[in-house]
């Protein structure tokens, strides 16, 4: 799947619960939102608004705890 990258919601440092929005990703005109699938803390945001991603792409980093 292809998708464009709409917003992203968090940053490198916060703090995130399972089930929190990260991101809205764009594919076929729908809105698509990614959630955490896991508590802890955002260590890595490979992503920017605008950029277009391919499945399998390194979205976010969540260091969990």
């Amino acid at each position: 799947m292809v998708a464009n990258v709409l917003e992203v919601l968090v940053a490198t440092g916060a703090r995130v619960s399972v089930g929190d929005t990260l991101l809205l990703l764009e594919s076929m005109k729908m809105e698509i939102p990614v959630f955490a699938e896991v508590s802890g803390t955002i260590e890595h945001v490979g992503v920017s608004v605008g950029e277009v991603i391919q499945e399998g792409d390194l979205l976010i980093r969540i260091e969990s705890k």
